[in-house]
This record gives structure tokens, C-alpha cells and sequence, in this order.
């Protein structure tokens, strides 16, 4: 690195002249005298501790016969725990042994143009082996640090800082590689720049460099003429799919734990998303009997877990009860890369979790707007009930899943996302990346365009209006970009009350054709009449179409031309070792304007019977249903005028006395009362509720209301505008008036409570 390079790093050591004046002591990267003693007192006193130890030096131990870079980690933890000679000297032979190598580069890389020298596999060599220089380094002479420092530097600390960092060999930018290859290429780099400095001067500038530079990969806002997303969302999180997420930020975690272990003293640059990503990584697990999983949207599996950010994060100061919960989560050895107990890592990093909460002081419900993922649940014990919905951004690890969703209950993904594969298999583009491996509507069998994948989506999709008043939760997706070759409107609402979840589809498409919906069973799906139900173990739903049409009753579909209808689809398992069936609801004919309703019915358990009574019902410009339930009765109206097919007049419509522009209106009462009492109240993108002459709900703007009255005090979720008057009937003054979760004053006057919001 010569030139340009050396000039920036030469800068760096005369800016930090305090760093440049001082040789560092080793080890003291990751495996750091304080952590060593740390973890031998917990030994000690911990029985879990000490079988972790027991196990972690069994395999140094088998690991001396070999002579293999992997096994680095192992190796020099046991040498700093034991200061037995056995193991630095295999640390030193298998130093001496891999610097002989010609290159790190992999064929594959090395074939592109330009030339890409530095990879995942160069850079996590590169990091396996500066801890084991680290370690060792009290044992190496001075012409064996100098020889492996030089030879290390050409074989890994060029090729990744020179391909991903510096002037003027880089090649890389944040706009074409700035998801997790670049953490990983550019950090691991700069630990071993770290590791090397006492031998090659120039590295501690590189070093400082990488630190210096490290935020403008969290904050990095995305780009208009490639259609890159931001890649953090400004409420914590990254768009990557779970997987490499957790995958970049540890590597970044990891170097940044690193230098400021070398350190000490000196001042961190500000990464403000940091503080973000551990209510982000809890929001969208699953906590459940057994093994803890994860919302696999994307290139992930429902498996993997990010207790490895999570410790490194907790390790930087950056912690909080809620992560000692999610450790507790975590099932020792439940996917390859993780930190557990027996794992180098998991051992030095794992806290003590004595503390841990039962369950995570959190809300239950969470967007993350930015790159298109919201979850919402029943509560945050073991094997409740999650929704978890996604329109955002396709390209690379996101796939082309606009609008689709993945339901967890009883402890499964009962309605799953089909996974992923190795990316060289055909399946991986030809199905699992593509929409039908998702729960969401086709047209002529058709999703989004398989161009996607590597050019990306011009036109993203969203999430808007996430509300949860606790039994009635909702969110709008609106996938229309991405299918916008097809569709012009591609709305999809989730409705979630009580047992039942409706997801509620608002279609137009350019011209006439056939309408598809997928589910994905995440159990044995059988068809009996109207139903398809899905059952694994305890977990157990009914997937019920109400409209456009009910599925045929029976097999003898010719008897029900009008009804839709069903097809068994065989696909290949993300295991790539068998088959499995997906379910695809047709409609017959062809039009190019829908609405669908589905109910998915949550049972208790498989024998639960005591399931919701539904009616369908119709009037003039609406649909709708009337749903009997444990003592309850809830109406739900669609508007069929407010679908954008009037452009001036508003949409009013007359349903069962309620005078209403809203685009969607539930309504629920107790069995045996009038509507006209019902307390509670859902609205979407409605500026008025009548019954008769007396004004319910009013707003100047279209709204999305949910109201709910207990006892004396009124609760509003209010959502649509920033700045506001609406009024809201109650008929008595309430106690207490509570919007979007936070204490209002009661203005009441002419049996309506008034609220304002200016912001």
C-alpha cells in the first residue's frame, strides 16, 4: 500500500501522537487479560462455567494434532488460560505454516474484473490469525514477528484494506458492497492492523482509519439511482435479513471492542445506532419452548439468533435487562456462528444471567419503516402469537416478498416464509427467492419481476399505521411498487381481533387476468369445506377466504365454477432433502379489480372448537361481516367506494344505520346489545361515523382511529395525520383520556371528546 495510503495512514499517526509514541502489549485484543481472569473466577463459582472450560479445552487439546488456522481461537484461548507451552507452540507452527501460502484469494474472486483479492474467507483468516499472533506474540522472536507481520500483510491486511479502504487501490463503495461484506472485509482488517502495529508502523494508521471511518457504514443513507435502502433504519435494525444483519454488526462490533481494548482512554467515535440494536434484535425473535427463532425474512433461517452483537454490544457498555432475557433465549449451539459457553467467544463474552427478567419489558408491536418489517404479538411469553409482515426494499439477501407475512403461534411458524438454499443451487432464484415462495397475491401467476433480485426494486414497498390497543391490533401494507408492472394498487390491511387476523386485499391491475393467493402451511394442511387448516403439535389455525369468493365446498369444483379454487403446489424444502406442498387459491375468471378477505382463525390447541361464527354480508358499495365471539359481536364494513375510483366525491356509504366515508370500520358490542352502544371502534381512513344525527367519530382528514372505552377511561390510537381536531362521542365525561399512549386533558363538551394534536 503505497502512495495515497500511506500519506492517510502517516496523517492519522501524527494527529494521534500518542498512539504513534507507544508499542502496544499482547494480548489485548478479544481475548484480553481482564476477560481471562474474569472467566476463571466464574469458573470457580459457576458450574456451567466450568463444564464450558472443560469442553472448551478438550477440543484445544484435540485440536493439537492438526495444524489449521480454524483452529486458532480454540488454541489461544487455552494458552492464555493455562500458559502451557504445547499451545502457543502449535499457535507459532501453524503461523509459520500458513504465511508460506502464495495467496488467501479464492478462485472465484480472483476470476473478477477488477480483481478482488479481499472476501469473507481472506477476512476471516485474517482475523483468525491476528488472535493468534495476538496470543503468542510474548513467544515469537523479533525476526519471527517481523517475518509473519510482513507475510500477513501481503496475504490479508492489503488485500482487505486495500480492495475495501484505501487510496488508490480500492475498488469497493458503500453503494455497491456496503451491506455486511464490507464489515466484515474492512473490520477484520483492522483488527489485524491492530494486532501488527507494533511490526508495521503504517498499520496503526490503518487502524485509526477503519475506526474513523466506521460510522459512515451505520449511517449510510442509501442512493436514488441504484435504489439502495438506508442501510439502518432510524428505529434500530438493519434490512439485510436477520442473518447478515447480525453477521456485519458483529464484525464491526468486533473491531470496535478491539480498538478500544488496545486503547484505553481514548474517545469512540459516535455510532448512534448502537444504542438501537438491541430492542430491534428483540422485536423481531420469536421466544418459544425450546430453541429461541427468529422472523426469517430474506436469507435467513428461523434458527439463527444475534446473541453474538448482543454480547458485544453488552461488553461496550451498551446493555440492559431485556438483553440478559434474550441470552436466556438463546439454546446453546442452536446455529453455526453463535457465542455460546463452549465457543471461544461465548465463554470470554457470555454475562452472568442471574438476573435476567421472565419476559422483556417491551411493546408489543414494532415498525421499522425504513426498510419495510413490523412485528406485532399477543404478549412476550414463550409460544404466543406474532405476526410478522414485510414490504420494503428486493434486491440481493431481500427478497421478492412485498406484502407478505410469516405467523408464529403455539410455538411454530404456523404460516411460514419457504426459507432459502445454497445460492449456486437453481432453486434459490428460480423459487425461493422468488414471490411465490412467500404468502402473497400473484396475477397470471406472476409476482414481482425476477430482475429484481440483482437490479433491485425502482419502486419499494411500505408499511404505514401500526397500531395495537392490545385485543386489536392492525397494519397497511402496500406493495404496489414492487408489482407495479402488474398492479396499480396492491394494498394488503391485517386486521388482527380477538382470535381471528383478516388480512384484507385491495387489488387493481392494468388489464383483466387471474388472481392468486398463496399460503405457505407451516404443519399438515388439510381442506375441509370452506377451510384450509394447518396444524403442527399445539399450533393449530383455520386460513378461511370470505371474499372475493369462499373455496368450493367440496373436490367437485365443476359444481362450484363461480367459487375459488384450489391448487397443491410441490416445491423443494430450503433443506434442499425432500419436498413440500404450498396451497394456491385461484380465482375463476378474469377481472382487474378485487377485494379479498381472509380469516385466520387462531386455535387454542388442534381440538379447540369453540371457533368465531362469521357471516358474510353485503349492501350498497360495501361488503362486509358480522363475527360472533365469546359474548361479543363485531362488524366489519368495506368500503367499495373508497378504493381511489372517485377522484372528488368523497365515498359515503349506508351500513346497518352507520353513516361513513371510511375505508374500513369495525365495530364491536356485546351479544344482545345495540351497535349503536359498541365501545369499541376501529377506523380506517374515515373522517366520519354516524348513526342517525349523531356524530360518532369527525375529522376533517381521513383518520386511522382505534377507540376503546373501559370503564372511565377512553383510549385513542390515532394515526394518518400530524396535525389534527377530531371529536369522539362518549356519552359520559370520561376519568382519564389517553392518545397514542400518553395522558391528554379531557375536553368534553356536547357528549364528544375533543382532541387536538399539533405537531
Amino acid at each position: 500500500m503505497k502512495g495515497h495510503a500511506l500519506l492517510l495512514c502517516a496523517l492519522f499517526c501524527l494527529l494521534c501522537p500518542s498512539l504513534r509514541a507507544q508499542k502496544v502489549k499482547h494480548p489485548s485484543l478479544l481475548y484480553t487479560p481482564k476477560r481471562i481472569e474474569l472467566v476463571k473466577q466464574r469458573i470457580a463459582e459457576e458450574p456451567q462455567m466450568a463444564e464450558a472450560w472443560r469442553q472448551l479445552k478438550e477440543a484445544a487439546d484435540n485440536k493439537l494434532q492438526k495444524r489449521n488456522l480454524k483452529d486458532a481461537e480454540y488454541l489461544s484461548l487455552a494458552y492464555l488460560m493455562t500458559g502451557e507451552k504445547k499451545y502457543a507452540d502449535k499457535l507459532k507452527e501453524i503461523l509459520l505454516h500458513v504465511i508460506k501460502d502464495e495467496t488467501w484469494g479464492s478462485e472465484e474472486m480472483l476470476a473478477r474484473i477488477p480483481v478482488w483479492r479481499g472476501d469473507l474467507g481472506l477476512a476471516h483468516k485474517a482475523y483468525l490469525s491476528a488472535i493468534a499472533y495476538d496470543a503468542v506474540y510474548n513467544d515469537l522472536s523479533a525476526a519471527e514477528r517481523k517475518d509473519i507481520a510482513r507475510n500477513l500483510e501481503r496475504l490479508a491486511l492489503e488485500p482487505c484494506l486495500g480492495d475495501w479502504l484505501l487510496e488508490p487501490t480500492r475498488i469497493h463503495s458503500l453503494n455497491s458492497m456496503g451491506h455486511n461484506w464490507w464489515t466484515s472485509c474492512v473490520c477484520m482488517g483492522g483488527i489485524l492492523a491492530l494486532s501488527l502495529q507494533n511490526e508495521l508502523p503504517e498499520a496503526r494508521g490503518q487502524a485509526e482509519l477503519v475506526n474513523d471511518l466506521l460510522p459512515e457504514w451505520f449511517a449510510f443513507e442509501g442512493d436514488v439511482l441504484q435504489y439502495k435502502p438506508r442501510t439502518f433504519d432510524r428505529a434500530g435494525g438493519m434490512y439485510e435479513s436477520l442473518n447478515y444483519a447480525n453477521f456485519g454488526i458483529q464484525e464491526a462490533l468486533q473491531f470496535r471492542l478491539a480498538w478500544s481494548n488496545m486503547n484505553p482512554g481514548h474517545p469512540l467515535p459516535e455510532i448512534p445506532q448502537l444504542k438501537l440494536l438491541p430492542d430491534f434484535f428483540m422485536h423481531v425473535c420469536y421466544p418459544r419452548t425450546g430453541m429461541l427463532y427468529d422472523i426469517n425474512f430474506g436469507d435467513s433461517h428461523k434458527n439463527i439468533a444475534a446473541e453474538s452483537s448482543l454480547m458485544l454490544l453488552y461488553a461496550m457498555g451498551i446493555r440492559n435487562d431485556n438483553m440478559l432475557w434474550y441470552f436466556n433465549q438463546v439454546e446453546q449451539g442452536q446455529h453455526r456462528d453463535g457465542y455460546f459457553l463452549n465457543r471461544p467467544m461465548g465463554f470470554l463474552y457470555t454475562p452472568k444471567l442471574d438476573k435476567a427478567p421472565a419476559v422483556p419489558r417491551l411493546d408489543r408491536a414494532q415498525l421499522f419503516s425504513d426498510f419495510g418489517w413490523a412485528t406485532m404479538r399477543s404478549s412476550w411469553e414463550k409460544d404466543a402469537t406474532m405476526l410478522a409482515v414485510k414490504s420494503g426494499y428486493t434486491w440481493n439477501h431481500s427478497h421478492a416478498d412485498a406484502n407478505s407475512f410469516i405467523l408464529f403461534h403455539k410455538g411454530v411458524d404456523i404460516l411460514k416464509d419457504a426459507g432459502n438454499c445454497s445460492y449456486p443451487i437453481p432453486a434459490y432464484r428460480n423459487y425461493f427467492f422468488q414471490s411465490r415462495a412467500h404468502n402473497v397475491v400473484l396475477f397470471n401467476g406472476e409476482g414481482q419481476p425476477r430482475e429484481q433480485q440483482y437490479h433491485g426494486s425502482p419502486l419499494r414497498g411500505y408499511l404505514h399505521y401500526l397500531m395495537d390497543a392490545g385485543d386489536m391490533k392492525y397494519i397497511l401494507a402496500d406493495g404496489t411498487g414492487p408489482y407495479s408492472d402488474h398492479f396499480s394498487r396492491n394494498f394488503r390491511h391485517f386486521l388482527w381481533i380477538d382470535k381471528v387476523i383478516y388480512v384484507i386485499d385491495d387489488l387493481k391491475t392494468h388489464k383483466n387476468g387471474h388472481f392468486e393467493w398463496l399460503w405457505h402451511p407451516g404443519g399438515e394442511a388439510k381442506k375441509r369445506g370452506y377451510d384450509l387448516n394447518i396444524t403442527n403439535g399445539n399450533s393449530s389455525v383455520v386460513v378461511r377466504p370470505l371474499y372475493p369468493k369462499m373455496l368450493a365446498k367440496s373436490d367437485f369444483v365443476h359444481d362450484y365454477p363461480e367459487d375459488l379454487y384450489w391448487e397443491i403446489v410441490e416445491v423443494p424444502e430450503e433443506t434442499m432433502k425432500g419436498k413440500e406442498n404450498y396451497y394456491a387459491f385461484h380465482l375463476p375468471g378474469e377481472v382487474n379489480r378485487v377485494k379479498g378477505m381472509t380469516a385466520i382463525i387462531l386455535r387454542d390447541s388442534p381440538a379447540d372448537k369453540e371457533l368465531p361464527h362469521m357471516e358474510r354480508r353485503e349492501g350498497k358499495d360495501w361488503i362486509g361481516l358480522r363475527v360472533r365471539n365469546n359474548g361479543k359481536v363485531t362488524d366489519i364494513y368495506i368500503n367499495q367506494l373508497a378504493d381511489g375510483r372517485l377522484m372528488h366525491s368523497n365515498s359515503w356509504i349506508e351500513a346497518d344505520g352507520w353513516t361513513t366515508d371510511a375505508y374500513l370500520l369495525a365495530v364491536t358490542y356485546e351479544e344482545g346489545t345495540s351497535p349503536a352502544d359498541a365501545k369499541d371502534f376501529f377506523i380506517a381512513y374515515g373522517s366520519s361515523l354516524r348513526q342517525e344525527k349523531v356524530s360518532y367519530f369527525s375529522s376533517l382528514s381521513k383518520l386511522f382511529v382505534m377507540q376503546k372505552s373501559e370503564g372511565k377511561q377512553l383510549e385513542l390510537l390515532i394515526e394518518g395525520q400530524s396535525r389534527l381536531n377530531a371529536s369522539f362521542r362518549s356519552d359520559k365525561r370520561p376519568a382519564s383520556v389517553r392518545v397514542n399512549k400518553k395522558s391528554v386533558p379531557v375536553i368534553y363538551k356536547n357528549r364528544s371528546v375533543k382532541v387536538r394534536i399539533d405537531k
